[in-house]
């Protein structure tokens, strides 16, 4: 049963497009690419991504429940590095081709075994890593054969808050979702009250 997966998380893993973003990838000209200068093998240009801000406010729950977090994506995008440093995210793997290798590389330097790992994903190439951990999620829009192998199904499509159902989801089966909830509140509601 899922929830009992869902109990022995410590890390949780989202992979970037098409989880944490909707897809969707902006390629726009950088500002010294000139008028009409040539693109040199995409060096000139700028790639954005757009993220939700409930999968960032969950985030934060995450770390207040304990858990560690990281993106694990084949990309390799600043925008990607930024919203990783913004959130204290405690994994980012860019580049990651092989995402099997990238969990070794997790387990070996955290100490957890695949057990207490979830991977959140919603394409072919999250098979790998997603067919290893402790619970494999797929976000709404997930294709087929991802959803095929997962534990569990997000209510919300990725980009669209789907990072978080995982989180909410992965808490409340532990039991301190609640009890998150208010210390976010707290914590934010304290350094007015000073």
């Amino acid at each position: 049963m899922s929830t009992e997966r869902a109990k022995k998380i410590k890390i949780i893993l989202f992979d970037v497009d098409g989880v944490l973003t909707d897809g969707t990838i902006w390629l726009l000209p950088s500002p010294d690419l000139g008028a009409g200068g040539p693109v040199i093998q995409g060096r000139n240009m700028i790639e954005a991504k757009g993220f939700h801000a409930h999968d960032g406010a969950g985030i934060s729950l995450a770390r207040l429940g304990g858990l560690k977090s990281g993106m694990v994506t084949k990309r390799v995008s600043e925008t990607v590095a930024l919203r990783a440093r913004d959130l204290k995210m405690d994994y980012v793997f860019q580049g990651a081709d092989n995402k099997a290798a990238v969990l070794d590389e997790i387990l070996a330097s955290s100490g957890v075994h695949e057990d207490a790992v979830a991977y959140v994903g919603d394409d072919v190439i999250d098979l790998p890593i997603m067919r290893r951990c402790g619970l494999a999620i797929a976000v709404a829009n997930a294709r087929d054969a991802v959803k095929a192998v997962a534990h569990y199904q997000t209510p919300s499509r990725g980009g669209e808050g789907a990072g978080r159902d995982a989180i909410e989801y992965i808490l409340k089966a532990q039991g301190t979702l609640d009890r998150v909830i208010e210390a976010y509140i707290q914590a934010r509601t304290s350094i007015f009250e000073q």
